[in-house]
């Protein structure tokens, strides 16, 4: 215990200090000596008590926490896992016992019997009382004069404020013309980039700064080290910190002397009576240091205001307090009225800018239906025939136009429509198959063009019009349909804004509810209560991939559907789980969007999942969406739904009846452009004017963040100058993954080939991998794209048909490559329970966790 060792005798003289500074109080509130005996009588209590409270702080405070533990465990306690606190009060507790001083034996020795002693004392004790009581009249009487000199400062400052202030603009008059004459010009760089070097650009130009806020923005070539949240760091110095520095020394020699000048006499002969010397500057600017601090800012504020012209001009004129009042008025007046001329500019181009904002955008986006449609409106739950019903309609007509809002759902109604002998075309971003004879077409929404004329219109998911990046879609479709008759199919809680958005139109409400009721089952789902006819989902490809693995190990046959699979693949294995051939599916919500399968349960593995911000609890209107998947009448008459955990909180979000939503997305159209360039011709411009613009109520922007990501890629290259806003627009409107960047890289020079009149790039396929024919079919699906744009449907039709090949390997792959998505610890690589929802198993999270811990 060399700690405990060392501080016993310096707690020991802390003691004795505190017992003599106890009798120095004492002393102090008697006129005339007390005995020994009468100061035991009266502080004996209190004497005893010193050595503890001196004891127990020292050793609880300086010992470290080891030779406390160390100390206990010799006295026979437990120590290990005991957390810090019970640990010190142990400590504490036993050091009340250990090795006590007697002060009061040390007092007795040090006193008794020597009154001669003790008196003398008495003596010194009250001297130095006296001299402290003196002191301290004196610093009250220095306080007094220091809080008058104070107030007379601030009198005299604000009624010469502007007096001071001229001083001050020339000292910065002269000093600024020294600058621009003998120092250089660095070229600007971030001040904290002190790994890039400055560069010299020669003699300052005066005429190129307007204010002197401009100039103090420039590098002075130094480094100086600042303070920013309580840290320092170094950075490179500008003018502005320079002159506050300057401007600060010069004020503090001038304001005190100035002020000494004018203060009361009265007061500085109070100040010589009282300490026998004169008033001096430096006493005051003692006494006026926070107004010093204070008045430095206003003049720093001031000077930065005013032009740097006036004051070149001022340095060559001697100080003359007159004279420059004079040369200030008439400068401030200049100021002042050439403010309010760009004021007056600023409000003119607001009202310009206003005015063009609202011919550009503010028309736009009221639907006006007043053309001769029937609208009929399909509400209702997932699963209920609403999309069934709408089609058959669409069957009867003469012309008929299907909306989806995937590509693999446009492919099931081409299919079934063929299926059924209604001839239908194909049309997506990616593809068209053109039947001949075929009056009625199947398409994704964004391929929908307002010119063509249907009979029938079928929209479908209208509740998608809230999306805040695809639901200019559906609003675009649904107020633009030129047909007869719309479909518009959709959730109820979209059913009141559908409603609000068609106006007094002709409209025709069909409601839908469920033959098939949901049933929540009371148990959580382990995966050993597996049947056949389960849809199990989760929320990423990987744990997709990876329960498939598990369930295929334990020797069940499954299929697939996840957001990357290629929408033919997906169809496989739908139809290998609608034939019988698979027992189970495991699917991401992509199920949960249009498609009709023979599902006895869904299975919810995750409750929350990652929207790409951040990770959430699904909302109800997602649960019901993908729950309502399960039940198919005349299979399963009651569909069932079961949860892994929590499931009062996911039974409740199942059956919270849905609020309405009131917003729709918007997004900029052909005629939103044509407007936009009657005032300017670049994209650029178009995405700012964007930002600014304030959708009107009940609308939401689109925002455009991946349109704006691949025009920064080209922005002020020859791809922008060579091709029009509009087509340039379209090409960055393109529907395809912009976060991979071997997509991005093939589209950039896609569109140099483009302008250069080459041949397109051929995308590269690779087949290594299920993850590379993945992106392969994905690279192929962007080179389709753009077949279709320039119009080489021949050369397409190639192309499809090695995107087939690529999706049928997919499908293979799937078959072959399932076993290698094991869940294993990413750290240790030990495989981790089905359900285990990190990527590290408890024991390396624990060991991670504890290092964490000890290096703090």
């Amino acid at each position: 215990m060399n700690k405990l060792n060392a501080i016993y005798p310096q707690a020991i003289e802390h003691t004795k200090m505190k017992v003599y500074e106890d009798i120095n109080h004492y002393f102090e509130t008697k006129d005339t000596p007390p005995t020994f005996e009468q100061y035991l009588v009266d502080r004996s209590h209190y004497v005893e008590q010193i050595w503890i409270n001196v004891w127990l702080n020292k050793s609880t405070n300086d010992v470290p926490r080891n030779e406390k533990k160390q100390f206990l465990s010799e006295k026979g306690f437990e120590v290990q896992g005991i957390d810090r606190k019970l640990i010190n009060k142990l400590f504490r507790d036993e050091m009340r016992l250990y090795q006590p001083f007697d002060a009061m034996g040390w007092i007795n020795e040090t006193f008794a019997g020597k009154e001669d002693e003790w008196k003398s004392h008495y003596q010194d004790a009250k001297v130095n009382f006296i001299k402290q009581e003196e002191l301290k009249q004196l610093e009250e009487q220095r306080h007094s004069i220091r809080s008058e000199i104070e107030d007379s400062a601030v009198g005299i400052l604000e009624e010469q404020y502007e007096l001071f202030y001229l001083f001050v603009r020339y000292f910065v008059a002269k000093q600024l013309v020294a600058d621009l004459q003998n120092n250089v010009k660095f070229q600007s760089v971030d001040t904290f980039a002190l790994e890039e070097k400055l560069v010299d650009e020669g003699q300052f130009n005066p005429s190129a700064y307007t204010t002197v806020a401009t100039f103090f923005e420039e590098l002075t070539g130094d480094i100086h080290k600042t303070m920013n949240w309580g840290r320092s760091f170094y950075e490179y110095q500008t003018y502005f910190f320079v002159y506050e520095s300057l401007i600060a020394d010069y004020l503090s020699e001038l304001i005190p002397e100035k002020i000494l000048e004018q203060l009361p006499a009265n007061l500085k002969e109070d100040f010589y009576d009282t300490f026998h010397e004169k008033l001096s500057a430096s006493f005051v600017k003692g006494s006026i240091a926070q107004l010093l601090y204070d008045i430095e800012g206003y003049f720093i504020e001031d000077i930065q205001a005013e032009y740097l012209s006036d004051l070149i001009y001022l340095a060559e004129i001697p100080f003359e307090a007159k004279v420059h009042k004079e040369i200030f008025d008439k400068d401030l007046q200049a100021r002042e009225q050439k403010e309010k001329e760009v004021q007056k500019e600023l409000e003119r181009k607001k009202a310009e800018e206003e005015q063009m904002m609202k011919d550009i955008f503010a028309t736009e986006y009221d639907p006006s239906l007043k053309r001769q449609v029937r609208y009929v409106l399909h509400i209702g739950e997932t699963n209920t025939g609403k999309t069934h019903h709408a089609l058959e309609r669409m069957k009867d007509a003469y012309s008929g136009l299907y909306l989806a809002p995937l590509r693999l759902l446009a492919l099931e109604v081409f299919d079934k429509l063929n299926a059924e002998g209604m001839p239908c075309s194909l049309k997506t971003g990616e593809e068209e198959k053109v039947i001949s004879g075929a009056n009625h077409i199947s398409c994704t929404v964004e391929m929908f063009h307002e010119k063509e004329f249907y009979e029938v219109v079928v929209i479908d998911e209208a509740q998608m019009i809230t999306d805040k990046d695809r639901g200019f879609s559906w609003y675009k479709a649904i107020t633009k349909a030129n047909a007869e008759e719309v479909h518009i199919i959709g959730s109820r809680n979209s059913k009141t804004m559908l409603l609000q958005l068609l106006g007094g139109s002709d409209i025709e409400i069909h409601e839908y509810s469920r033959d098939t009721p949901l049933e929540v089952e009371t148990k959580e789902f382990h995966i050993k209560h597996i049947k056949k006819g389960d849809a199990l989902i989760c929320f990423s490809r990987r744990r997709v991939l990876e329960t498939a693995s598990r369930l295929q190990n334990d020797g069940h046959t499954v299929s697939m559907i996840y957001g990357a699979m290629p929408p033919e693949t997906r169809k496989k294995q739908i139809q290998q789980f609608n034939s019988g051939k698979t027992k189970v599916i495991i699917a991401t919500d992509a199920i949960g969007m249009g498609l009709n399968l023979p599902i006895r349960r869904i299975v919810f593995l995750e409750n929350e999942k990652f929207d790409g911000t951040r990770r959430r609890l699904l909302t109800s209107q997602e649960v019901k969406q993908i729950a309502g998947r399960a039940g198919r009448k005349g299979i399963y008459n009651i569909g069932k739904v079961a949860f892994t955990s929590e499931i009062k909180k996911m039974r409740n979000l199942l059956l919270v009846e849905d609020e309405p939503v009131h917003t729709f997305a918007i997004a900029p159209t052909n005629s939103v452009f044509e407007r936009f360039q009657r005032y300017y011709h670049d994209l650029g411009t178009f995405f700012e004017l964007w930002g600014k613009f304030e959708s009107p109520t009940g609308t939401k922007k689109a925002s455009l963040a991946e349109e704006k990501s691949l025009y920064q890629m080209i922005a002020g290259t020859e791809i922008e100058a060579r091709l029009s806003l509009m087509d340039l627009y379209g090409f960055l409107h393109l529907p395809f993954s912009k976060n991979e960047p071997i997509l991005t890289k093939q589209w950039e020079e896609k569109m140099y080939a483009i302008i250069h009149g080459r041949e397109l790039p051929e995308p590269i396929v690779k087949e290594r991998s299920l993850e590379e024919l993945e992106l392969s079919y994905k690279a192929i699906g962007l080179h389709l794209l753009f077949l279709y744009r320039l119009g080489e449907r021949t050369t397409a039709i190639y192309w499809e048909r090695l995107r087939e090949e690529v999706s049928d390997k997919v499908q293979d792959r799937l078959k072959t490559d399932i076993n290698k998505f094991v869940k294993k610890c990413k750290t240790c690589g030990k495989k981790l329970p089905w359900d285990h929802s990190f990527p590290t198993c408890e024991a390396c999270y624990a060991a991670k966790t504890r290092r964490y811990r000890y290096d703090d």
